[in-house]
């Protein structure tokens, strides 16, 4: 076993001292900090520490990168500092003191979906994989499908169904749980909620444009008339009747015994909300979330759209960076309620490709040095794999060079998807795996932009470096296919 002693104390001296924390605690690969005054760390001094493979800040907290043994050093940490960690959801709440009203509002929006994620992944591959053996058309000379030939399959495909369907139509359910749980308000309550969104009694989302008005069914109040539709697949209105709720429980709370709380704080707060949710709140967040997709979607579709996707394909990288990239996340299942798919997230996959291929240079380049080769390879492999934030934040924010090269490949790839009208059919997994939720007629044309931005950045990359451009930081010899040499990169020239 390492011994972590020398390093974990050198840390605490080069962070600024107990007095500098706020407060810590750590997750798979990294210690994560609040600190009272960010600026007295030592930065470049940090990551000269053996244990540590780098550094960066997200979120208000400052991170520093250890690797699988970071519980052992989280120990040690402990023991020499005398701190004792905080839960990472305590140490959320400690970091928004450090975090703008920008950055607490996406922080927030962050929450909600963060949760959701594992969900919407795996309905996304279910989708996916629906697309290939219910979709294609490659047996019997291109005129069935898998389906369509064997019973079997045709079972397959149609199960996979209820799961898909209550991953997206009935997402609502999630939203308003997951605000619930942020919100520290009963979860139970939120999933209440949600349900009356999405509940059969209601018109279908997807049936409101082909039913007449007359036809829609309503609650007759007598004195007025609230139309019975429903909320499958729609985000604003679930985010918005899930604040409302929250809030409103949060405020009976303090005028309501606690004697009698039980009995009425839920029925307080769960009617009206509901109410409000389909006679103000649903119609209203309709109308915006019709409205942001249209513009998306005007956007990517009309006469300036190459200049529209080169823009988001540049600047989805730097959106991670800033936290605003969870927007797209709403954004793509408006897109996919009011469309039947979305054209952003193939941009999103192709961004994450492209990441990694620049760090794949950089491995290239570096080969030999063992220490980052623990961040980089594994940050590669991530960052196929649809995550991006150990690249970014591990490897190529720190040489900035790879990460303007990322931008670029993603950028000529996204221009590539939109012009050529690439579709998924629900978002899921990114990087390479993303290509399962495209539709399977573009899957030949989405495979070009993948191999652009795999080939692009990593070209691009080792140009960079050899040329100096955007390069201040690395300064390691350009390695050759010959003899293996290696000196380690100088933290500035400036």
């Amino acid at each position: 076993m390492v011994d972590y002693k020398k390093d974990a104390s050198e840390l605490l001296t080069l962070i600024g001292g107990r007095e500098n924390i706020s407060s810590v605690t750590h997750c798979a690969t990294r210690m994560r900090f609040v600190l009272q005054n960010p600026d007295n760390a030592d930065i470049e001094a940090i990551e000269d520490l053996p244990a540590v493979k780098g550094t960066f800040t997200q979120a208000g907290q400052f991170q520093v990168i250890i690797g699988n043994d970071v519980a052992i050093f989280y120990n040690e940490f402990s023991k020499i500092s005398g701190i004792e960690g905080v839960n990472k959801e305590d140490a959320k709440v400690d970091a928004k003191k450090n975090m703008s009203i920008l950055q607490r509002m996406l922080a927030g929006l962050a929450e909600i979906f963060t949760p959701l994620i594992p969900a919407i992944v795996v309905g996304g591959l279910i989708l996916g994989f629906r697309n290939v053996i219910g979709d294609i058309k490659f047996l019997e000379d291109g005129t069935k499908t898998i389906v369509d030939v064997y019973p079997f399959w045709a079972g397959v495909y149609s199960f996979l169904w209820l799961i898909g369907e209550a991953v997206f139509h009935f997402l609502p359910v999630g939203i308003t749980w997951s605000i619930a749980k942020k919100m520290g308000t009963t979860q139970i309550l939120g999933i209440v909620l949600g349900l009356t969104l999405v509940s059969p009694q209601l018109l279908n989302a997807y049936s409101v444009v082909e039913t007449k008005a007359g036809d829609i069914p309503v609650w007759d109040f007598g004195f007025a008339q609230v139309q019975m539709i429903g909320y499958q697949a729609q985000v604003i209105p679930a985010i918005m009747a899930g604040f409302l709720l929250a809030y409103l429980e949060i405020w009976l709370r303090k005028f309501i015994p606690n004697a009698i709380s039980m009995i009425f704080v839920p029925f307080f707060a769960l009617v009206p909300t509901v109410l409000a949710a389909h006679v103000i709140l649903g119609p209203i967040g309709w109308k915006i979330g019709d409205a942001i997709s249209n513009v998306v979607y005007a956007g990517l579709t009309g006469g300036l759209s190459w200049l529209f996707a080169a823009l988001f394909g540049f600047l989805y990288a730097p959106l991670v960076v800033t936290g605003l990239h969870h927007m797209t996340n709403a954004i793509d299942l408006q897109l996919m309620s009011q469309f039947g798919g979305t054209n952003l997230w193939p941009m999103i996959a192709l961004s994450n490709i492209a990441q990694g291929s620049a760090v794949l240079a950089i491995i290239f380049l570096h080969r030999g040095n063992e220490k980052e080769e623990q961040v980089s390879i594994p940050a590669t492999i991530s960052c196929y794999l649809g995550v991006t934030e150990p690249a970014m934040f591990g490897i190529n924010l720190k040489y900035l060079y790879p990460f303007v090269a990322a931008m670029i490949g993603s950028a000529i790839a996204a221009v590539v998807s939109v012009s050529s009208g690439v579709m998924a059919n629900s978002i899921g997994v990114g990087g390479l795996p993303g290509i399962l939720s495209i539709n399977p007629k573009y899957y030949a044309i989405f495979a070009i932009c993948m191999l652009i931005t795999i080939v692009v950045p990593f070209i691009l990359t080792v140009l960079f470096r050899k040329y100096n451009i955007l390069n201040k930081v690395d300064t390691a010899p350009i390695r050759t296919f010959g003899k293996k040499e290696y000196r380690e990169s100088a933290k500035t020239t400036n």
